[in-house]
């Protein structure tokens, strides 16, 4: 039995090739896939860093697949075929992926025909939940992408007062939309603070999430974040080192969490949270997903997801 899938087979280089298809072991699932959302964490591997080797396994580094169940290992009796199910995979740039049956969670009728990448979404609520927030608060979010935007929604519905702080007029207006009270333009460092001094009357936010992944946003959130406050990691910082300045940083006595999990129970228990959480119609992910391309079109969707245009927010690709 053969497939599609796409291979990174250099750096900026996507091409679609028939290989083998996948067979389920024991304690496995085989999921024919409906598409897999294309996640910023891969750019560093599209990009080109010294440390990847070419070509890359075919349907890599693709890890927020959806689709249904086609076949199942033995000792699996928690699936059947034909369960449309979101799982956690690591090949989902194809037509199909190997997941354990741990990694992979049952879809309700509520979400027949929505996209569903669980893992960006499940990744989004694990951090929210990481952040503490509650009503009254004053939640300042650094960088509105598809993250930003979720923690958006998730954050004023919680009872927050949201700050939206984004470079992409697109991005404030998306923000606005998923409930932001205010909106920033990233664009003075001094103007910012000001701005959110008058805001707050002095006191800052008592939580503020960093969502980009670059010194300067870091730079800016930690002096957006009020005394005995929390600053919350969520960007890849993965060009290398950060400097922080402690001094501030234990002169207000703030908490810093770095929100990225790394437990597999944690992400797939985050991806059955944001199921949940969209069956019951608290969230809406559908307008976040602002770019589809077909499979042969990976490369597309990657540089699309580097050089985030005006009107990108996410974006997917379907077999």
């Amino acid at each position: 039995m053969s497939m599609y899938a796409s291979v990174i087979s250099s750096p900026r280089t996507a091409v679609l090739q028939r290989v083998e298809r996948p067979e389920p072991a024991a304690g496995q699932v085989l999921l024919q896939l409906e598409g897999s959302g294309v996640c910023a964490s891969s750019l560093p591997l599209w990009e080109g860093r010294e440390w990847f080797t070419y070509p890359q396994p075919a349907g890599a580094p693709g890890h927020e697949g959806w689709g249904r169940v086609a076949a199942v290992g033995d000792g699996v009796e928690s699936l059947r075929v034909g369960d449309r199910v979101a799982a956690l995979t690591y090949r989902a740039h194809a037509e199909y992926d190997i997941a354990d049956s741990t990694a992979v969670v049952p879809l309700p009728p509520a979400l027949d025909g929505v996209a569903m990448p669980g893992e960006p979404l499940g990744c989004a609520v694990n951090i929210f939940r990481r952040c503490d927030i509650g009503p009254g608060q004053t939640v300042a979010i650094v960088g509105i992408g598809f993250l930003g935007a979720v923690l958006t929604r998730l954050a004023s519905q919680a009872g927050a007062r949201v700050i939206a702080i984004s470079r992409r007029p697109f991005a404030l207006e998306v923000a606005r939309a998923s409930g932001a009270a205010h909106t920033l333009a990233m664009e003075d460092h001094w103007r910012i603070l000001e701005e959110v001094k008058r805001l707050t009357g002095g006191a800052m936010c008592e939580r503020v999430i960093e969502a980009v992944g670059l010194q300067w946003p870091l730079d800016l959130a930690g002096e957006l974040t009020g005394e005995r406050g929390r600053l919350v990691v969520a960007g890849y910082h993965q060009d290398g080192t950060r400097q922080v300045n402690m001094q501030m940083w234990n002169w207000r006595g703030i908490d810093v969490v770095n929100a990225h999990e790394r437990d597999p129970r944690m992400y797939v228990q985050g991806i059955r949270d944001a199921i949940s959480l969209m069956a019951q119609g608290t969230l809406d992910a559908a307008p976040l997903f602002t770019h589809r391309f077909p499979l042969d079109r990976l490369g597309e969707a990657l540089e699309m997801t580097r050089t985030r245009p005006d009107g990108f927010l996410k974006a997917v690709v379907t077999p």
